[in-house]
């Protein structure tokens, strides 16, 4: 079943074009990364998808429904997002951030939810200290607790892992592709070819404001789609942990 749709998407930003017809689709139990280049328009996809930016063609549904059409309520329900960019004004601690995640649906029990949310990221024991006196890392999975809260069946991340050491990263990839398993529609943007091969059901590729592949993710991924779009020479070596992509520069 497709939970998640964008078709046709155009987005244009004093007069620069950002999107050009952009279309991708994520079924329930799937997890998609979006892979490009710096500058492909991979965050601006996303915050489409997310209902931050209107795009000036195109439309977005979520179970059949055109996402214009739900209240803030609605959105906040169907889609939990986690943006990029990592600032917290305030030094609060996790649980609490945690907690915002679904304050105003008004959860009776939402402290138990985001001490849960906190430690399946791994930073339950940090559950009472504030947010400021952590670690960028530690940050960005309070924050990633944040949406999971929510228990939203699209759950959208810009790059969750980028800042997270190799053990973090992997626990946090393990999280997501859990919470697809669990019958909700997963998109994450990643620069890590190997782990989105891994862990993604498909890839979506990103260049130049257009997709230029949606496949399985060695498919997606080909060595033409590398050396075109990424300007790297690659090969995917099969490992007994996965595929690896060894690279070097064009």
């Amino acid at each position: 079943m497709t939970l998640f749709r964008l078709e046709g998407i155009n987005v244009e930003i004093e007069k620069q074009r950002l999107l050009h017809f952009a279309s991708m689709s994520v079924e329930a139990g799937q997890m998609v990364a979006v892979c490009g280049p710096n500058g492909a328009g991979k965050s601006t996809l996303l915050k489409v998808a997310a209902g931050l930016i209107r795009p000036r063609q195109g439309s977005v549904t979520v179970h059949g429904r055109d996402l214009k059409s739900l209240t803030a309520r609605q959105r906040g329900e169907s889609i939990a997002y986690l943006a990029q960019d990592r600032t917290i004004a305030w030094n609060l601690p996790a649980i609490e951030i945690a907690a915002l995640g679904g304050l105003h649906f008004g959860y009776g029990d939402i402290m138990v939810r985001a001490a849960r949310a906190l430690d399946l990221v791994g930073v339950g024991h940090l559950a009472h200290r504030g947010v400021a006196d952590m670690s960028g890392g530690e940050r960005a999975r309070v924050l990633l607790a944040r949406a999971l809260v929510t228990d939203a069946p699209v759950l959208i991340a810009d790059e969750p892992v980028a800042g997270l050491d190799p053990d973090a990263a992997l626990l946090v990839l393990e999280r997501l592709r859990q919470r697809a398993s669990d019958r909700a529609a997963v998109v994450v943007t990643m620069h890590d070819l190997s782990a989105a091969a891994q862990f993604a059901d498909r890839v979506v590729v990103v260049a130049n404001g257009r997709v230029v592949a949606d496949a399985a993710p060695m498919e997606a991924l080909s060595v033409d789609v590398l050396r075109e779009h990424f300007r790297i020479a690659a090969q995917w070596v099969e490992t007994e942990n996965g595929p690896l992509l060894a690279t070097r520069r064009l």
